[in-house]
């Protein structure tokens, strides 16, 4: 039978205990089912939800329209 390894989201290391696995995320798929996201149990708290570069074209954008109004 095949182990389930998963991807710390904030270290980018393999978890290989199962224990210390904890779902911090649900990304959507564009095209089909999405994925969960991962982490170490210490790290958990850690992990970034935003995209750096989606954040800043965001606070760009919204600055532009702050300063249009």
């Amino acid at each position: 039978m095949t182990a389930i390894l998963h991807v710390c989201r904030h270290c980018d290391g393999v978890i290989t205990d199962p224990e210390d696995a904890v779902e911090v995320a649900y990304e959507h798929g564009n095209s089909g089912p999405g994925r969960s996201v991962w982490a170490h149990r210490e790290h958990a708290d850690l992990v970034e939800l935003v995209d750096p570069d989606a954040l800043r074209i965001m606070t760009r954008i919204w600055a532009a329209r702050q300063h249009d109004t």
